[in-house]
Formats: structure tokens, C-alpha cells, sequence
């Protein structure tokens, strides 16, 4: 039946894609992204990098109008004013920069980011007081998530940075992250089509795993209002620890 159309048939390739897939609709569903991390390194054991990308695009982008609708209107207002601008310049850095960088530098580059802030929670050193959102901090750290997060799809660790330091409540916490990489994922809409990212067998291959978006993202909300708060950052900040320890592997290995 996938025959009749120009999509990967590497049955290897569907196993991983369905985990990967699964594991990106529960993190936006409900665990705040850090876990989606694991999906384009997922996905590239089996195709190339900037193919796993281009194949998620579209499915992310169903993702993140479907986990829109229970966070509707419950993100911060604050966060998102103050990183919506590093957003649109991250992005178009991510553009602009596309195939000077190997994924595996970025790898390196992200996965040490997610690993340090979470040793520093970890170890105590991110306990005091919240702070207050910035235009100058959340400008920093959207821009570094955009530019990531066209590259390889891994912009949570990043945006986590600013929006942990703020406490947030884990739904306000879930709802900025999603609306975030909702406008993220749109604006990299046309610089991938530009670039030829968007093939037909690209495009095809995202049409086949699209069901599982909306299983994900149930299975997610789910396990969201399951968890309460405190084991929730725990979860969030062990994913970044692991995920981290797994990008800087990856990308020591490419390099």
C-alpha cells in the first residue's frame, strides 16, 4: 500500500518514527517539550538529520494546533511578550545559517545547554525566588531556541532556561511552551519549503505518521493533569539530564 506513494519504505525506519512521533505528541500534550528532544536524534539513526527534521515539520505543526485548544489562553502573557521577538530573529538566523553548521555541532551545542541547567537545578543551584520575565533574557534565550529549533527541532532546552526561572504553575508552564513553538514551527514553514526541504516524498512520509499526532498529544494531557507539580519539573529537568547526556554523545561521535 505505501508503494503507490513516495514515501520511505525502510520498515526500520516506521518502528523508530513511531516512537519518536508518540514521544513528541506526550511531551507538547503534556511534559513541557523537554522529552520531544529524543525524536530527530531518534529518527536519525534511520535517515539523514535534516531529513528527520523536514519530515516532522508538518506533523509538529498538527501537534501544536491540536495542543492548543486545552491550553487555550492559559499561558503566561508576560513570557511570551518577551520572547516573541528572539523567536522571528532565531529563526531567521537558523535560515540564514542553514548547512554552515553540521547537526552535530548543533547536537554539542544543545545538549551541554540542557545538561549544565539541569545539573544547576539539580544541584540546588536554581533555588531562590522566581524571577521576573525580561525583554532582555527572554530576547537571549527565544533567539537560541529559534535558531536550535529550526536546525535539529531542539529548541526546549533554551526556552526552558527563561520560562523555569520564572516558576510558572506547570499548566501556565505547558501553555507558553506550546503557543511558543506554535509560532515557532510556522515560521519555519517557509524557509524549509525554500530551502527544498518540503519534497514529495518528505511531505508523503509525514501524511503516513500523522494519526499518531493526536495520540500523542491525549496520551499527554492525560499524564499532564496526572502529575502533580513537583514530580512534574522532576520529570522535566531528569529528560533534560538524560537528553542532554544523549545530544553531546551524538554529536561528539558525528564531529
Amino acid at each position: 500500500m505505501l508503494s503507490s506513494l513516495p514515501v520511505i519504505q525502510d520498515p526500520w525506519f516506521y518502528a523508530v518514527a513511531t516512537v519518536a512521533v508518540l514521544v513528541l505528541g506526550i511531551a507538547k500534550g503534556g511534559l513541557a517539550g523537554g522529552i520531544g528532544l529524543v525524536a530527530v536524534p531518534l529518527m536519525s539513526l534511520t535517515v539523514e538529520p535534516a531529513r528527520a527534521a523536514a519530515i516532522l515539520l508538518p506533523i509538529l505543526m498538527l501537534m501544536d494546533v491540536t495542543a492548543l485548544r486545552p491550553y487555550w489562553r492559559r499561558w503566561d502573557r508576560r513570557s511570551m511578550e518577551t520572547t516573541w521577538l528572539g523567536a522571528v530573529v532565531g529563526t531567521g538566523l537558523g535560515w540564514l545559517s542553514f548547512g554552515l553548521l553540521s547537526a552535530d555541532a548543533l547536537r554539542l551545542m544543545v545538549g551541554s545547554i540542557a545538561l549544565i541547567y539541569a545539573l544547576r537545578w539539580w544541584l540546588g543551584r536554581e533555588a531562590g525566588p522566581a524571577r521576573e520575565a525580561s525583554l532582555r533574557r527572554g530576547t537571549l534565550w527565544a533567539t537560541l531556541a529559534g535558531f536550535t529549533s529550526f536546525s535539529v527541532h531542539a529548541g526546549g532546552p533554551p526556552i526552558h532556561v527563561y520560562l523555569l526561572s520564572l516558576r510558572l504553575d506547570k499548566t501556565a508552564f505547558q501553555a507558553t511552551t506550546v503557543l511558543f513553538f506554535f509560532g515557532i514551527n510556522w515560521l519555519k514553514i517557509g524557509p524549509y519549503a525554500w530551502l527544498g526541504q518540503l519534497d514529495g516524498s518528505n511531505l508523503a512520509t509525514s501524511l503516513v505518521l500523522a494519526p499518531l499526532a493526536p495520540v500523542g498529544i491525549a496520551l499527554g494531557a492525560w499524564l499532564h493533569h496526572r502529575i502533580d507539580e513537583r514530580w512534574f519539573y522532576r520529570v522535566v529537568y531528569a529528560s533534560l539530564v538524560v537528553l542532554g547526556i544523549k545530544l553531546i554523545h551524538d554529536g561528539w561521535v558525528g564531529v
